[in-house]
């Protein structure tokens, strides 16, 4: 029994580390950027308050357990912020790797019911991890709305950039939010290019 308290204990200690991993989102009143716990823990959030955007074979409960789970190989891998310049093969290497050694913390039965929690959510096969994306996907720029622009003037963003990299992911899983989002987007966009 220790060595299995142990064992989960490592992994929750761990997972602490997420608190230290800055993304490239700043909080909705603009006061800072924001971590990848606190971005998780949002994300959960929206699963629930959004629960009525997915389509019925949507298994909320899973879509949480992937949003708390999604981020946790950034403790190794860092995070990549979507309109950042990296080469995605190589940051789904060291994710794997990630994902590896941190869920390698865990009992063997638990890290194997985690672990293609995970998996599940990377290769968005499934609505449930469809969904799950799409909420990973709009939250940000949601946040960048809300914060004045935020990571898109920071990356020199353009409305058509949002299109392709965030919206092609959201419409897929959850497409009224894309709709919705694409709106309020336009707007910021309009606004600003009359400034």
């Amino acid at each position: 029994m220790t060595k299995r308290l142990d064992q989960q204990i490592a992994f929750l200690n761990e997972a602490d580390k997420l608190k230290s991993v800055v993304r490239a989102t700043e909080l909705c009143d603009n006061s800072r950027y924001e971590n990848s716990a606190e971005h998780s823990w949002h994300l959960t959030l929206y699963a629930l308050v959004l629960s009525d955007q997915a389509c019925p074979d949507v298994d909320i409960n899973r879509v949480i357990k992937m949003l708390i789970l999604h981020d946790l190989v950034e403790i190794d891998a860092g995070d990549n912020p979507i309109f950042g310049e990296f080469d995605a093969a190589q940051v789904e290497a060291q994710e794997k790797i990630a994902a590896d050694r941190i869920f390698g913390l865990l009992p063997k039965d638990i890290a194997a019911t985690l672990r293609p929690i995970w998996e599940e959510f990377e290769a968005a096969q499934t609505p449930s991890a469809q969904f799950a994306k799409s909420l990973d996907r709009f939250q940000p720029p949601m946040q960048n709305l809300q914060s004045g622009g935020g990571s898109w003037i920071d990356y020199d963003v353009t409305e058509e950039m949002i299109a392709q990299r965030v919206g092609a992911k959201i419409s897929i899983g959850a497409p009224a939010l894309w709709t919705f989002a694409q709106t309020k987007i336009s707007a910021f966009f309009t606004a600003r290019s009359k400034a």
